[in-house]
């Protein structure tokens, strides 16, 4: 593994990482200081990383000047700030995002899964920016097996984040070739955060934490801190906000995560909208909001 890669899993062993929206307007027009103020309260609620740009922060969909600029200001906040490379129709964009990352100071990448040759984006990405990058297993998407170790064999990968929604046993795998491999492994578990845990997840890289963050940290301090009957108060609290935020239409959740940062007062109303998302009955928004009333986190002692 290069020293790059070491350095990274060693500095997010523990961590978690919110996969942060990215607030626009429904005309996808975003103010980068209503980002700032949004990726400042993330890391002050609880995250201690970020991960811009990824499936939550619609990467894809946006323009080169505004990922810029969204890099930038999570990398002003001092925190390892991770950036989504990939993800659109054309794979060959994903080097050149990365190399831009590099540039602006970014800690590592998130490599979107692709149809082609996984191996051989992640080699092109590496070669274009040098940076560590975190493979990525996505429910919509699913790595093969093979392409799996391959990939955990790589010298510029850091570690790999599971998100395969429903499948408890892919997601088990997913997490023990990881550690086989002496990479990170990351739970992106919105649905079986707590269960991946114990299945021997080492960090989070959730989406659920795009809002709520608190609820999310709770769990894993919980688990490091708490005993089993604070890790399960607080994993009930997270399944009861992952059971309203996390389901079908499944990619309405970016928006439903939306709906919850502006009930926070994290972003305004005028920038809580996800135009790639499918549209949700505005009903749906009042049992998201009313689901996180409930969830709040709660302080634990440690055990013993």
């Amino acid at each position: 593994m290069d020293v790059s890669a070491r350095e990274l899993r060693d500095r997010l062993h523990g961590a978690l990482i919110a996969a942060a929206a990215t607030p626009m307007t429904a005309a996808g027009e975003v103010d980068l200081d209503v980002v700032s103020r949004y990726l400042a309260g993330l890391v002050a609620d609880g995250a201690s990383a970020l991960a811009v740009l990824a499936h939550t922060g619609r990467g894809p969909y946006l323009a080169p000047d505004v990922r810029a600029a969204v890099i930038g200001r999570a990398v002003a906040l001092g925190v390892p700030v991770l950036a989504g490379v990939g993800g659109s129709d054309d794979p060959a964009l994903a080097p050149e995002q990365a190399r831009v990352a590099a540039e602006l100071g970014a800690d590592g990448v998130l490599v979107f899964p692709s149809a082609g040759d996984r191996v051989a984006l992640h080699e092109a990405v590496w070669q274009a920016s040098r940076l560590p990058m975190i493979a990525f297993d996505l429910y919509t998407m699913p790595c093969p097996q093979g392409t799996m170790r391959e990939l955990l064999a790589h010298p510029g990968v850091a570690g790999l984040k599971t998100a395969l929604l429903t499948d408890a046993i892919g997601c088990q795998r997913a997490i023990a070739l990881t550690r086989e491999a002496g990479r990170l492994a990351i739970t992106g578990e919105d649905r079986m955060f707590g269960p991946s845990l114990l299945w021997g997840a080492q960090a989070a890289l959730v989406g659920i934490a795009a809002a709520s963050v608190g609820v999310t940290a709770a769990v894993l301090r919980a688990y490091r801190d708490c005993g089993l009957r604070a890790f399960e108060e607080a994993s009930g609290r997270l399944d009861r906000l992952a059971e309203v935020t996390f389901t079908e239409p499944m990619e309405g959740y970016v928006q439903r995560m939306l709906w919850l940062a502006a009930a926070e007062g994290r972003i305004p109303e005028s920038h809580a909208a996800d135009p790639y998302g499918p549209p949700l009955p505005k009903e749906e928004r009042a049992v998201v909001v009313a689901a996180a009333g409930v969830a709040g986190p709660r302080a634990c002692a440690p055990a013993g």
